[in-house]
């Protein structure tokens, strides 16, 4: 969150909270801070909501995604990721989240703006292959970005025909 959004949420706390009186009761003050309390998570919400699509419009956004199919044949340590030539995404994986991965989660890993056109993506994957043998590979792909959100899948999976892992890029529709 930025440092002028806290800044008008703090404003606007100190606005919203009625003034207490010695009078009130102390349960009044405690409902009035809890209703206060909830209001701000509520705005914190919506603004945390309009700051991502200000920053990320629906007709520049990509998105990458990273999944794994089974993955007993690799063991993912980090990973890289290019997008037309620039690094915009590396990522060090921990053993619970690589356990994630392998149990069918999928980690959002980058989301971007990217003008309409073609473009070119390349991940590199680090990690543990067949016979405990240190792994680099790579996946290209090429996709044109048109109007709307672009997500891509970058998919780990097992190749038991030659038992060696396999390394795609998806596109979503």
């Amino acid at each position: 969150m930025t440092t002028k959004l806290r800044a008008f949420i703090v404003a606007l706390c100190a606005a919203l909270l009625p003034h207490a009186r010695a009078d009130d009761a102390p349960q009044s003050l405690e409902k009035n801070v809890q209703d206060l309390k909830s209001e701000v998570l509520a705005l914190n919400r919506d603004l945390f909501v309009l700051e991502e699509e200000l920053l990320y419009p629906a007709n520049t956004q990509v998105a990458v995604f990273v999944s794994m199919d089974v993955g007993q044949l690799f063991d993912l340590d980090s990973l890289e990721l290019e997008v037309d030539g620039k690094s915009v995404a590396s990522y060090l994986y921990t053993e619970r989240e690589v356990e994630a991965l392998r149990e069918g989660g999928v980690q959002r890993l980058y989301v971007g703006n990217l003008r309409a056109g073609a473009h070119e993506l390349v991940a590199f994957f680090n990690g543990t292959g067949p016979h405990e043998r240190d792994y680099r590979r790579g996946a290209t792909h090429s996709f044109e970005k048109g109007l709307g959100t672009k997500y891509l899948e970058l998919r780990i999976q097992d190749r038991e025909s030659n038992q060696q892992p396999e390394f795609t890029v998806k596109e979503w529709e």
